[in-house]
């Protein structure tokens, strides 16, 4: 039976075994984000929080903590969706099969958003920002934020639902120069959907009307992250995937969706920002204090006995990392269908998601060429990197496999048959002074940086290495050489200081190793990093340190390199230096002293008991 509320889904969580109630005061003051951080760390339960410290309302986290709860809620529409979504990519399979999807059909009919309905529960009660549970995640973050908002805004030029936008953009509600209740700050690039809307009223020299909902059916919350195809709007897929239309109004001029929890409405006026930040992001640091966005408070409305969703985002994976699974689960092959040659591409949640991709494609150019080497996969590359969210990543690995036996979705086979066969003198491929991620302080600026691609197609070049050469031991101010996988070691040096002095730096590592690069051919990677034991010590540790604190262009050395004809490339490993750089946002940490308190609820009598 379709969820008609939040409250709907927990209920049947809890009848099946998938909810814990915390019945303890808990402060949302750090200690409910480090409970939920130990549940979802755990593989644990969603947990209702009955009795949170100043306010009334409730609220709940690790609803999508795992893959398998995910699949649970929308157990009775997932299938269908995956159908819908099979179709929108290849139509002409409806025409080849139109009795087969007739079901889908008829599931797509029942998805139209519905205006008006009779029941409006959301407009129940008008409070105040400081009736939320004002939830601050980490120690350093500006404020309270909200962590799964839906962002509802339409288009100047079309108004109306059906050319809205609805997208995840986080909120922070408290602190920073925000006036209390009055103000509250949106976080979001000008190329997302929210974006374009403020510029086109920008232009019209009138305020965006933005409305964030919290809350509601959890389909609402997952179609607000969806990366769906062009022409399905974020309303209706919600109707899809929840088998029950998405029910909405009009209040003032705002859209609302009825059955939300919680919704805000204000007006973002052009021009007007104010400082937004710090927030403890998806990379596992801070995001830092940036201007974004101002958002005029209209009124906020609320449910009878509603219920506050968040999540804790950090370094992963975290609840997020579920997000991305199911959405795999639902879109299968989307992406690849819109790059021609592309089999597969993966972005890595181990190092933060947009850092790192991995990605199989074609290689069908060869006839033409004398050797097997990359040709086509290089053109799926500009195409990837060209390719919406893709487009954040700093590193793409690229190969082709004629037996189709490769996969990107497994990191560490896939980034061994590349090291297996990259040839380091013909097959590395930066792009500078670019975009990345905004998120991502390892650039030279807010928005900028590099990215680079390594691609490999051929005959394997080498084995890779699975002890430490004992050359690398014998190193001056290169210390503790620690294997991260095979063919990647981990090298341990003094601090960062600056890129002069890196540059030294390397050029004594390149001394000691030019001429003895023979010895180390089962070596193509280098890591430089402050700790690596830690390093080496899990494939998460390897990648979350090297492709979270590196900027190709500027991180990115080798032993024996050349730069010839423009073509950069080196003869011996390539050096990368993930070390942390003095511009780099801080780490996330836990603060030991919240820790300790929240123990009691883990403790024998305490409601999270023999849970974690």
């Amino acid at each position: 039976m379709p969820y008609t509320s939040l409250e709907s889904c927990l209920l049947d969580l809890e009848k099946n075994g998938h909810l814990v109630r915390v019945k303890e005061e808990v402060d949302p003051y750090l200690e409910m984000a480090s409970i939920h951080l130990r549940l979802y760390a755990a593989k644990g339960p969603a947990v209702l929080f009955e009795n949170v410290k100043g306010s009334k309302y409730r609220a709940a986290s690790n609803i999508f903590g795992t893959l398998e709860r995910s699949k649970f809620i929308f157990r009775e529409t997932l299938a269908n969706v995956q159908k819908i979504v099979e179709l929108k990519n290849d139509p002409m399979k409806a025409l080849r099969q139109p009795f087969k999807n007739i079901g889908t059909a008829m599931a797509a009919m029942k998805a139209l958003p519905k205006k008006n309905p009779s029941s409006k529960p959301v407009l129940a009660d008008e409070i105040k920002i400081t009736d939320l549970p004002l939830i601050q995640h980490w120690p350093m973050d500006g404020g309270a934020f909200v962590t799964l908002p839906q962002v509802y805004t339409e288009d100047p030029d079309k108004p109306g639902i059906m050319n809205s936008n609805l997208g995840m953009y986080r909120i922070q509600l408290t602190g920073n120069e925000y006036k209390l209740n009055e103000e509250i700050g949106l976080h979001y690039q000008l190329h997302r959907g929210i974006g374009v809307h403020q510029t086109k009223a920008n232009r019209k020299g009138q305020p965006l009307k933005v409305s964030c909902f919290v809350g509601g059916p959890p389909s609402h919350t997952l179609s607000a992250v969806m990366p769906l195809p062009e022409g399905l709007s974020e309303m209706t897929f919600a109707g899809l995937l929840g088998g029950r239309r998405f029910h909405y109004t009009y209040q003032d001029g705002f859209g609302i969706s009825t059955d939300a929890d919680f919704v805000i409405t204000g007006e973002v006026y052009p021009g007007e920002n104010k400082p937004e930040g710090p927030f403890g992001d998806h990379l596992g640091y801070y995001s830092l204090t940036h201007p974004f966005p101002l958002m005029r408070v209209h009124k906020v409305y609320a449910r009878k006995n509603a219920i506050w969703p968040f999540t804790v985002v950090g370094r992963p994976p975290q609840e997020d990392t579920s997000f991305g699974a199911l959405i795999h689960e639902i879109t299968g092959d989307a992406i690849p269908q819109e790059i021609p040659g592309l089999r597969e591409v993966h972005a890595v949640d181990a190092a933060g998601v947009h850092p790192l991709l991995l990605a199989v494609g074609s290689e069908r150019y060869t006839p033409y060429l004398k050797t097997q080497q990359p040709a086509e996969i290089l053109t799926i590359a500009n195409h990837v990197l060209g390719t919406g969210q893709l487009s954040l990543a700093k590193f793409l690995f690229i190969a082709a496999d004629d037996t189709n036996q490769l996969t990107a979705h497994l990191a560490q086979p896939f980034m061994e048959y590349l090291l297996e066969r990259i040839d380091l003198t013909r097959d590395v491929h930066f792009y500078t002074n670019t975009t990345i991620d905004t998120l991502d302080y390892s650039g030279t600026g807010l928005n900028a940086g590099s990215k680079v691609v390594f691609a490999a197609y051929g005959p394997k070049l080498r084995d890779l290495s699975r002890d430490v050469p004992q050359l690398l031991k014998e190193l001056q101010s290169f210390e503790n050489p620690q294997l991260a996988m095979p063919g990647v070691i981990a090298l341990q040096t003094k601090s960062f200081v600056d890129y002069d002095t890196a540059a030294k730096e390397m050029e004594s590592l390149q001394a000691q190793l030019k001429d003895k690069t023979p010895l180390l051919n089962g070596v193509p990677f280098i890591v430089i990093c402050d700790d690596s034991s830690f390093t080496a010590a899990t494939l998460n540790n390897y990648l979350w340190v090297t492709y979270t604190r590196c900027n190709p262009s500027h991180d990115i050395y080798g032993v024996s390199s050349f730069t010839r004809h423009k073509h950069w490339g080196c003869e011996g490993p390539l050096v990368i230096d993930a070390r942390i750089k003095p511009h780099h946002a801080p780490p996330l940490v836990l603060d030991p002293a919240v820790e300790k308190r929240v123990d009691r609820l883990f403790a024998k009598g305490g409601s999270l008991h023999g849970i974690a």
